[in-house]
């Protein structure tokens, strides 16, 4: 059983990993790619696609057996994912200005 930092950290993960290929232009994931590049075990995977979708963050395509066959990122999500690379960027702007009163 995976505790509540793990499943936190493979929701994070998930949602990185969606973002970064739509920066790439594809909008959609399959379940086993996403699978390999996060090393994560099917339920573990499984169990952290449903609560995202269940968050309206993702959209999934599961397969027979409930495992993700394709994801990707609802318009929330990638909204989602914006408003915390904006934020990272403003803490890296404070942080420059800090350093260069200094």
């Amino acid at each position: 059983m995976t505790t509540l930092r793990e499943r936190k950290t493979n929701r994070k993960a998930i949602l990185r990993s969606l973002y970064d290929a739509v920066e790439h232009n594809r909008p959609e994931v399959s379940g086993s790619a996403l699978r390999a590049e996060l090393g994560l075990p099917d339920e573990d995977l499984s169990a952290a696609c449903a609560y995202l979708a269940d968050e309206g963050l993702i959209s999934v395509d599961w397969t027979s057996h409930r495992t993700p066959a394709a994801v990707s990122l609802t318009h929330e999500g990638v909204r989602l994912m914006e408003q915390q690379e904006e934020e990272q960027e403003d803490k890296g702007e404070k942080a420059q200005e800090e350093q260069s009163d200094n």
